[in-house]
């Protein structure tokens, strides 16, 4: 059975690395707004000793300078390596599989309540909502650029009672710099891509959207324009693996968070869930992991 997803926040980080030596800490920053990484591979091992898989429930923004990580992030696989720049979002599911040595990362990541000086409705778009996570390969002055923007924040959370606002200004200037790099990513990819690769893509991230509301697969294949049994053919032939497997995962995942993380009631869950009724709810639960939610969440 699939481990159920542990809440990561900025306060459970506090907790882990609190106690740790000082040569640890000293590559950390965190508070209620903001928690900054400033190149520590010893983060990283630590937190694979966390028992993961985690749920992020923030925005975090990454930079691979040396080294690279194996994840299982929303599902999917992923090897990140040196030269990219890596964004995980709330809701976000990360299973961290394997990190090299010589990691070497910088990063920070937002709560939802920071104060973004944004417009309203003008959030970037890789930003907004709608991507729940990327990993893009980018040029070295790509990183040279994230890299200065992120040492400026490092040293303006240590000046004594440092502006807000100038926070803001930063934290805003660097998630441009990452949407810049995901628009012409992803036009790279809409030209390069084959179709059935692009197929799967797409209903990844549907599924990530839409999964506890959308149980079908009639849902993913109207939202694609494609017959159920040729997106089914072509999910199976891209992973290995059925749509209605990719959606009961996504689905399943959800589910455990909000018995393991919530004190929300099984009716409550399998209504907000879309399924008509506790029964049904609970049936399909044991179906796929042979217990009740009852005695999951009693684990």
């Amino acid at each position: 059975m699939n481990k159920s997803p542990k809440l990561m926040d900025f306060s459970k980080m506090q907790d882990i690395f609190s106690p740790t030596p000082a040569e640890i800490r000293e590559h950390l920053y965190i508070d209620n707004h903001i928690a900054i990484i400033h190149s520590s591979p010893k983060v990283f091992k630590l937190m694979m000793q966390q028992n993961p898989p985690f749920i992020i429930n923030d925005h975090r923004l990454g930079i691979i300078v040396r080294g690279e990580i194996k994840a299982i992030i929303n599902l999917v696989e992923k090897r990140i390596i040196a030269g990219m720049l890596l964004f995980i979002g709330p809701g976000t599911i990360i299973t961290p599989l394997e990190i090299s040595p010589d990691l070497q990362i910088f990063g920070f990541g937002i709560a939802n309540d920071f104060p973004l000086p944004f417009p309203p409705g003008q959030v970037p778009p890789a930003f907004n909502g709608q991507v729940r996570d990327f990993q893009l390969p980018v040029e070295e002055n790509d990183i040279t650029m994230a890299r200065q923007i992120l040492e400026t924040i490092w040293q303006l959370v240590h000046q004594k009672d440092y502006n807000p606002k100038t926070l803001g200004s930063l934290v805003a200037a660097q998630m441009q710099h990452y949407n810049g790099a995901y628009q012409q990513h992803f036009d790279n990819i809409q030209n390069t891509q084959s179709r059935e690769q692009t197929i799967f893509d797409r209903f990844i991230y549907l599924i990530n959207q839409h999964a506890t509301q959308e149980h079908q697969i009639r849902f993913y294949a109207d939202k694609m324009c494609l017959t159920e049994r040729y997106l089914g053919t072509v999910i199976r032939q891209a992973s290995g693996t059925t749509a209605k497997e990719w959606i009961d995962r996504s689905l399943l995942n959800h589910i455990k968070a909000e018995l393991r993380h919530t004190d929300k009631s099984v009716a409550q869950i399998a209504e907000e869930m879309n399924f008509p009724n506790p029964s049904f709810f609970s049936k399909y639960f044991k179906r796929l992991t042979n217990m009740t939610p009852a005695e999951f969440r009693g684990i």
